[in-house]
């Protein structure tokens, strides 16, 4: 019974068990593999669709706005400054989701292809400094968290690693850019960054939003997961800066460690492996 060939090891020759052991191994492996294959096919169908769904939203808000001022159905001065407005704003969402499925696109080749490719696509690696990142990504946000009555705090220590700046600055800006979405008013975002203890490097982006709940936690990494639906669309957000965070993490060789609680806030730590951390020059 090749189906089930350790029902057969009973009346079987005692020389025959190892091959009936290599038989259910090569089935135990051709049905983890056919998961994987129903996985990935399930993911990509997925994606499609809600790639669709968020591409066509922007379009077409384009596309009727632009018509309205085009039949002369938008005489006002005013009105047509603020249609031109909001087509500014959609296709601004529309160049920021391309950009990010760009960049998830590059990761994936990475990870399934070489150094060269890699370097083609995403950079080179290079010294990138810890603080200065957080500092820049800080000032780029700052109009965006004052808008939205949130305050950054800045707890650097010195920390040189060896990266992709652009991937880096992309994973942080990312993770400060939901925190300030998911915040309350008056909230706060803390960006801190150093040396671990027993080497390696650390970057860490904490709130006091929302929070997460336990069982959506392994989930807000998945591409257009959102945790909260409607504040995501008020204030902007593609769906995939968590995922992008994910895949340049990996792409570092580093761990994402996730905690939240309800009501209360998140944290999550970025942790660069040792082998990634440098030291600095001296003065």
């Amino acid at each position: 019974d090749l189906d089930h060939p350790r029902r057969n090891a009973q009346r079987a020759y005692a020389e025959m068990e190892p091959m009936l052991e290599r038989i259910e191994s090569q089935r135990q492996e051709l049905k983890r593999q056919m998961r994987v294959l129903a996985d990935n096919d399930r993911m990509r169908r997925e994606f499609t669709a809600n790639i669709t769904h968020e591409l066509k939203t922007p379009l077409t808000a384009i596309s009727g706005y632009a018509e309205l001022i085009a039949n002369g159905m938008v005489e006002a001065e005013e009105d047509q400054r603020d249609f031109g407005w909001r087509i500014y704003q959609e296709a601004g969402r529309l160049t920021a989701l391309v950009n990010d499925i760009l960049t998830l696109s590059n990761l994936d080749e990475a990870e399934h292809g070489d150094a060269q490719t890699a370097a083609t696509s995403l950079g080179a690696c290079e010294p990138v400094d810890l603080p200065r990142t957080l500092e820049g990504v800080e000032q780029r946000l700052e109009a965006v968290a004052a808008r939205a009555d949130v305050h950054f705090e800045l707890a650097c220590e010195p920390a040189l690693v060896e990266g992709v700046a652009r991937l880096i600055d992309i994973m942080v800006y990312n993770l400060a850019s939901n925190a300030i979405r998911y915040n309350r008013p008056a909230g706060t975002v803390e960006l801190a960054c150093g040396q671990e203890p027993g080497g390696g490097a650390f970057v860490r982006v904490r709130d006091t939003g929302i929070g997460i709940a336990e069982e959506e936690r392994d989930k807000i990494f998945e591409r257009f997961y959102r945790v909260d639906k409607s504040r995501s669309k008020a204030r902007g957000g593609t769906g995939l800066g968590l995922a992008i965070v994910k895949h340049a993490a990996l792409f570092h060789k580093a761990t994402i460690e996730v905690q939240s609680e309800l009501g209360e806030g998140t944290s999550i730590t970025v942790r660069f492996p040792p082998a990634a951390l440098l030291q600095a020059p001296q003065a």
